[in-house]
């Protein structure tokens, strides 16, 4: 009941018993089943996320060609979404395609600040799991 078979000789090393060795299988096996859900939900839920595009603080603002928000009405800058871009939206835009209903300059102005986004900011936290390898 120690945890350990005895070895014949006297010898000190540890030995684990057969119940130790399969009760440690045994949460290995739990550990990888619950794990691997959680991945797949932490995949999936990169694409449902929302980047406002400019945070609700900025409602508003538009967004410069390199990111930066500006002033409305400013020459060259897109003007602010209707909605937040899903995380899906996100990757697209920034892998350089343009969704259907934005102009290339408006995709890259938002792709750009998008880029730009850091910790602490509406949307940086999907803006980060995008970023994740799968």
């Amino acid at each position: 009941m120690s945890g350990t078979d005895e070895k014949e000789g006297g010898a000190s090393a540890f030995v684990p018993s057969r119940r130790t060795v399969l009760a440690l299988g045994a949460a290995a096996a739990s550990t990888v089943v619950t794990v691997r859900p959680a991945l797949a939900q932490a995949a999936g839920s990169a694409l449902t996320c929302e980047i406002p595009v400019p945070r609700p603080q900025a409602a508003g603002s538009y967004i410069a060609p390199d990111g930066t928000l500006v002033a409305p009405g400013t020459p060259g800058a897109a003007p602010p979404l209707a909605r937040p871009l899903t995380g899906e939206e996100a990757r697209v835009l920034l892998r350089g395609s343009t969704p259907p209903g934005l102009s290339p300059q408006s995709a890259q102005a938002y792709a750009n600040y998008i880029r730009r986004l850091q910790a602490g900011m509406s949307g940086f936290t999907c803006y980060a799991s995008l970023q994740m390898p799968r």
